[in-house]
């Protein structure tokens, strides 16, 4: 008597519902796979893992109340096993390097979830780990990059909040030349050729978002 192989058993968390509906779909007309949860933010995510206990989850990475970062640090630390695929729309090298350092397995493109979910699914569930080419490049340009130091990440939101010099210095108490010191820093790290060029920079890697 063969036995029925067991089902790839799936949690979608996305904020946008037709996203969730859209993967569903996909889901459903396969017949290795069932979706068994959805959730609209990190705090939901985790919710539904303990509840369900999926094989594998799809995690956006941007949602209110607890995105999808903490979401996964949250879930790996209780469930070390956890089995992530991060859906997004970014591919800042950055993004990445946090999602993986989270715990994610897979990185996918919101644009290519048609083409290439279902096999991203079968292969994370299979014990293999997935980054498209395209975000892999990314990552290999900034590799060797001199990082951002926290102070200088508070700088640069500040300077994309449209704060001079001095009122800079003023919220992070200290002084309009060590503010200057770090705004060269940051244009020297990022190459960009001034603050406006570096915040799009910046935002580009998901070194920050607004």
């Amino acid at each position: 008597m063969s036995t029925k192989p067991s089902l790839i058993r799936i949690l979608a968390v996305d904020d946008h519902p037709m996203l969730r509906e859209g993967i569903a779909a996909l889901v459903a007309s396969q017949s290795d796979m069932k979706m068994v949860g959805e959730a609209s933010n990190g705090r939901e995510a985790l919710e539904q893992f303990r509840k369900h206990r999926p094989d594998l989850t799809l995690m956006d990475l941007q949602m209110p109340d607890m995105d999808g970062i903490e979401a996964m640090v949250a879930i790996c630390s209780e469930f070390p096993e956890a089995r992530i695929i991060v859906l997004t729309t970014y591919k800042g090298d950055t993004q990445v390097l946090r999602a993986l350092k989270a715990g994610a397995r897979a990185y996918l493109l919101k644009g290519l979830l048609r083409k290439e979910l279902l096999e991203t699914i079968r292969a994370v569930h299979a014990g293999q780990k997935r980054i498209p080419p395209e975000v892999a490049a990314e990552l290999a340009d900034h590799a060797i990059d001199d990082a951002l130091t926290s102070r200088e990440i508070d700088v640069l939101r500040l300077i994309a909040g449209g704060n001079a010099n001095k009122l800079i210095a003023d919220r992070l108490s200290i002084t309009e030349e060590t503010v200057k010191g770090h705004v060269k820093n940051i244009l020297s790290k990022l190459g960009a050729s001034d603050r406006t060029h570096a915040v799009t920079i910046a935002l580009k890697r998901g070194i920050i978002d607004l």
